[in-house]
C-alpha cells in the first residue's frame, strides 16, 4: 500500500500540543496557516536515527561527511544530478546563516545583493543586518524571473564598483515557481557577463509537484562559480533540528575553502543525523507527502472558487505554500490583518515579501484537508 499521506495523520487536538512557533505565536482560537512548519508526523527513519543517537548519548559536535554524501546520493537519484562533490561542501547551521556566510565570502560591506521580489522576508532582514544593500529585480507579471529586468539590474550593480551578488530563491518562495533549465542557464550567463556572484537558496528543492522537473542551479552550463545552500529542513519538517549544506560549483571551491572553520560548529549534530537519515531513507515518506500536497493544491483551488472567487491563487509547482492575490477584495495592503482579526486565521502578510507583495497573503497548505477547508471558511467569514 505504500506510505500513508502524512498530512492526514494528525488532528487539531494533537497539533495544539506542539510548542513551536506555528502553534504558540497566536491565541488558541486562531487557526495557524502561516509559518513554514508542516502538520505532519516525522518520517520513521528520521525518528529512528535521532532516537538511536539519544539512546547512545551521541549528542556532541558534528563531524564527517555523511550529510554531504547523503545529499549527493539524493541529488543523483532524484534530480539525475551527479554534481555534488563532497569535497566542495560544508555544513552550516541552517540555510539563512549559510546564505550570510556565502555572501560574506563573495561581497563586501555596502555591496549590492539582488533579489527577485516578492521573496522570502528573511532575505531582506539578514542581508541588511550584514551591512549589504538589498536591490530588487521584480519578478515578471507571470511571477517568473524577468530576465531583461535582471540584466539591467546586474548591469547597474556591476557599474557601481564593489562586488555584487544575486540571491536566487529556487524554487521560489512565496510563489512556488520552479525555474526552468533555460531560465537558470540565462541567469548564469548574465551573472558571468556582469561579474555577479550567484548564491542559490534551494531549501524547497525536494518539494516539487509530481510531473515537474526541478533543476539544481549548479547543474546548468555557466554556473560553475555559483554557491548553493541545501537542506532537508523543509522537505521533511526538520526546522528545529538545525543543519544545512553549502555546495560550491567547481569555480567557487576556493571561495568555500575560505569559510571560517568555526561555522561548522553551529549545526546541531542531531540535526545532521536527522537530515542524513531523511535524504538516505525518507524518499517514500516524501513521495507520500508530495501526493498529499498536490491534492491540497487542487482542494484549495476548489475551495477558493466556491467561497472566495475574487481571490486568485498563483499556480504553484513547488513548496507547500500558496501565494494568494487578494487585491480584488479591497482589503488594502495587508489582507492578512483582516483575516486574522475577523476570521481568526493566521496567514503570512504579503507586504513582508517586498515589492509586489501588497494585497497578497501566503497560505501554508501543509496541513490536513479538514484544517485547510476550515481555514478558507474562516477567510470567507472575515468578509461577511
Amino acid at each position: 500500500p505504500g506510505e500513508p499521506d502524512p498530512l492526514r495523520v494528525l488532528g487539531l487536538d494533537q497539533l495544539r500540543c506542539r510548542t513551536s512557533m506555528k502553534w504558540r505565536a497566536y491565541p488558541e482560537d486562531v487557526l495557524p496557516l502561516w509559518v513554514a512548519e508542516m502538520d505532519v508526523p516525522l518520517a520513521e527513519p528520521v525518528v529512528r536515527a535521532v532516537t538511536d543517537a539519544l539512546a547512545l548519548g551521541d549528542t556532541g559536535y558534528p563531524a564527517g561527511t555523511a550529510y554531504a554524501q547523503a545529499l549527493a546520493g539524493f541529488a543523483a537519484r532524484r534530480w539525475n544530478w551527479q554534481g555534488v562533490a563532497v569535497e566542495h561542501t560544508a555544513i552550516v547551521p541552517d540555510v539563512m546563516l549559510g546564505v550570510v556566510e556565502m555572501l560574506g565570502l563573495v561581497t563586501g560591506p555596502g555591496d549590492p545583493v539582488i533579489v527577485n521580489a516578492p521573496v522570502y522576508p528573511p532575505f531582506y532582514q539578514f542581508v541588511s543586518h550584514m551591512d549589504r544593500r538589498v536591490v530588487e529585480a521584480r519578478l515578471g507579471a507571470d511571477l517568473r524571473i524577468d530576465l531583461d529586468r535582471l540584466a539591467q539590474t546586474f548591469r547597474e550593480a556591476s557599474a557601481g564598483g564593489g562586488r555584487a551578488a544575486y540571491l536566487l530563491c529556487s524554487p521560489h518562495n512565496p510563489t512556488g515557481t520552479v525555474h526552468t533549465a533555460a531560465e537558470l542557464a540565462a541567469v548564469a550567463d548574465l551573472a558571468e557577463r556582469y561579474g555577479v556572484r550567484v548564491v542559490a537558496d534551494e531549501i524547497h528543492a525536494p518539494l516539487v509537484a509530481p510531473g515537474v522537473t526541478y533543476v539544481p542551479y549548479l547543474s546548468v552550463p555557466g554556473a560553475e562559480r555559483g554557491l548553493s545552500l541545501m537542506s532537508a529542513s523543509k522537505g521533511w519538517n526538520l526546522a528545529g533540528l538545525k543543519a544545512a549544506l553549502a555546495v560550491a560549483g567547481p569555480g567557487a571551491a576556493a571561495d568555500l575553502a575560505r569559510l571560517p572553520e568555526e561555522v561548522s560548529h553551529g549545526p546541531s549534530h542531531l540535526g545532521v543525523i536527522a537530515h542524513t537519515a531523511a535524504l538516505n531513507e525518507g524518499t517514500a515518506w516524501l513521495d507520500a507527502l508530495l501526493a498529499g500536497l498536490d491534492a491540497n493544491r487542487r482542494l484549495l483551488t476548489g475551495l477558493l472558487a466556491e467561497h472566495l472567487p475574487a481571490v486568485r491563487p498563483c499556480p504553484a509547482e513547488a513548496t507547500y505554500l500558496a501565494w494568494l492575490d487578494c487585491r480584488a477584495l479591497g482589503l488594502g495592503d495587508d489582507p492578512a490583518e483582516v483575516f486574522l482579526d475577523r476570521g481568526r486565521v493566521a496567514l503570512s502578510p504579503g507586504v513582508l515579501f517586498g515589492s509586489g507583495g501588497a494585497g497578497h497573503v501566503r497560505l501554508n497548505l501543509a496541513t490536513s484537508p479538514e484544517i485547510l477547508t476550515e481555514g478558507v471558511r474562516r477567510m470567507a467569514a472575515a468578509l461577511t
